[in-house]
């Protein structure tokens, strides 16, 4: 760590090579053989934030049927998939390992539920 609060490391300015579909490969999502530990006491000369990580693909659908018996009573179904093509959702700053101190830096290590569905069913009187 160094006085300004933040510890960056050295980057060789290579390309990045990321990785997009790292679930299915194993492989990291980015080139890790470009970053380096920067010298004790100096700040590393990597930027903060200089690409993205794996983004998000989601999409949800809600579908309903109002079923009506008599002019009070009715009955309602409802379904809703949440990530309906069960895309991974790699989203988010601890979806992919940055610190370069860690065994699985550069990797992927979380992601968000895959498919999620519901259904319901609503009698009004």
């Amino acid at each position: 760590m160094n006085n300004l609060g933040i510890d960056l490391p050295d980057y060789s300015g290579e390309p990045l090579l990321l990785n997009h579909d790292p679930r299915k490969n194993g492989q990291n999502y980015f080139d890790t053989g470009d970053f380096s530990i920067n010298v004790l006491g100096t700040a590393g000369n990597a930027r903060r934030r200089f690409f993205y990580g794996p983004g998000s693909n989601n999409f949800d659908m809600a579908l309903a049927k109002n079923f009506p018996f008599t002019e009070s009573k009715a009955l309602l179904f409802r379904f809703e998939a949440f990530n309906l093509f069960n895309h991974a959702q790699f989203f988010g700053p601890a979806s992919v390992d940055g610190d370069i101190g860690s065994s699985t830096f550069g990797k992927v290590i979380s992601a968000s539920p895959g498919r999620i569905l519901q259904a319901a069913l609503k009698f009004s009187f």
